[in-house]
């Protein structure tokens, strides 16, 4: 394994036969990491949420924006990457059914098992009345979240970047040619030019720009065609950006420190902006600027320090995404019983962060983990013969 900062590397997401990037597998649990502490946080901001504490934190919304310029960016971004190294070792065809395996199953279970509660828990906690979550259940089945019950919450993720890797195949399919001389290209531009890695900023800008203002984001897919967009372009970037190789890795190290100081810069003059002219042209081109600086200083920080193999990023890794489709309903949960309670706002957040935490993790160790079906409706591969993940 190539451990130092400037040592060329590989570039796949899970595994491939002599090398393994760690430092995604980390980019994608601590992104995920960052997606548990915000949706606990949405419990105590004044945003639309599921459910909301008795006492309100107006303040807490700034680290809550600064981090939602990027979070769901960078994981569309990760998917790209790790579609590429699926898409390498496998046809189309068997590519598509193993996408269904590990997106729509887990959509469809966490769906009718994980998200229905949290549901239930939204109507008790508005006053209706129900004998049981058994008796609500029938009930998740009428009607559209929020005016109905029926809704994948914070499973939209899934059907998204289903219906983006099932789209966009064909263009997946050409730039996976050897010699595409796109890829071709923008090897010899970054190479020579690292900080040519903005280019990828272009669609971003265009659709910030041109789609934000008239289909703002709903997470219902049907119509979301800002977001639909949006993700597209960080996907598709994603998968070009590894088909580069070592010329990527090589140039987002040299421009780690250029675009965490442009993430900070770009932040800031996009907040006053949007304060004083929210409709100005420069509100998406800065948007943009603090959003792509953003993901390529996590690639390039942790390409330098975190590749490396360690046994915590391979237990984390595998139980990231169970973790993921559990995560909410453990929250609301908890939440359920301290919303209304004398605690204060920072005992409730402890709780609500420890309790998220050891829920996952009990509900994962002992029953998704060794329960071979399980692991297949929550997306885990299966287990080999000698006990480890296939």
């Amino acid at each position: 394994m190539l451990k130092e900062c400037n040592d060329a590397s590989s570039f796949d997401i899970y595994v491939i036969e002599m090398y393994r990037r760690y430092d995604i597998d980390w980019i994608r649990v601590i992104v995920f990491d960052i997606l548990v502490v915000y949706h606990i946080g949405m419990f105590f901001v004044p945003w639309d949420w599921e459910i909301k504490n008795n006492e309100l934190i107006e303040g807490l919304k700034w680290p809550m924006i600064f981090v939602n310029r990027w979070r769901l960016s960078i994981l569309f971004v990760i998917s790209g990457i790790g579609t590429k190294f699926a898409l390498s070792k496998r046809s189309h065809g068997q590519f598509i059914l193993e996408r269904i395996q590990r997106l729509f199953l887990p959509l469809l279970t966490g769906t009718l098992l994980i998200v229905a509660p949290q549901i239930y828990l939204v109507r008790l906690s508005e006053g209706d009345t129900y004998s049981s979550f058994l008796d609500f259940y029938p009930h998740f089945f009428k009607g559209i979240y929020p005016q109905g019950n029926f809704s994948w919450a914070h499973l939209w993720f899934l059907p998204y970047l289903l219906t983006i890797t099932l789209t966009s195949l064909p263009i997946l399919l050409y730039f996976r040619k050897r010699d595409n001389q796109v890829v071709l290209w923008l090897q010899k531009l970054i190479q020579r030019l690292p900080i040519g890695l903005y280019v990828f900023i272009i669609p971003l800008f265009l659709i910030e720009l041109y789609l934000e203002p008239r289909y703002p984001a709903n997470h219902s897919l049907w119509g979301d065609w800002y977001a639909l967009s949006h993700y597209f372009s960080c996907f598709l970037s994603g998968y070009i950006l590894v088909s580069l190789g070592d010329v990527f890795w090589d140039a987002v190290k040299k421009v780690k420190n250029k675009a965490a100081f442009t993430g900070v810069i770009s932040f800031l003059v996009m907040i006053w902006t949007w304060e004083n002219h929210p409709s100005s042209f420069w509100v998406p081109l800065f948007a943009s600027f603090n959003r792509w600086s953003w993901i390529l200083a996590f690639f390039g920080f942790a390409a330098c320090f975190l590749n490396k193999e360690s046994e915590v990023i391979k237990y984390r890794n595998q139980a990231v995404y169970p973790f993921y489709i559990l995560h909410q309903t453990v929250t609301i949960g908890i939440g359920f019983y301290l919303m209304n309670s004398a605690l204060a706002n920072s005992w409730k957040f402890l709780i609500l962060l420890l309790g998220t935490y050891l829920g996952c993790w009990v509900l994962y160790e002992f029953g998704i983990k060794r329960i071979s079906i399980l692991r297949l409706l929550f997306g885990i591969k299966a287990k080999t013969a000698h006990g480890k993940p296939g």
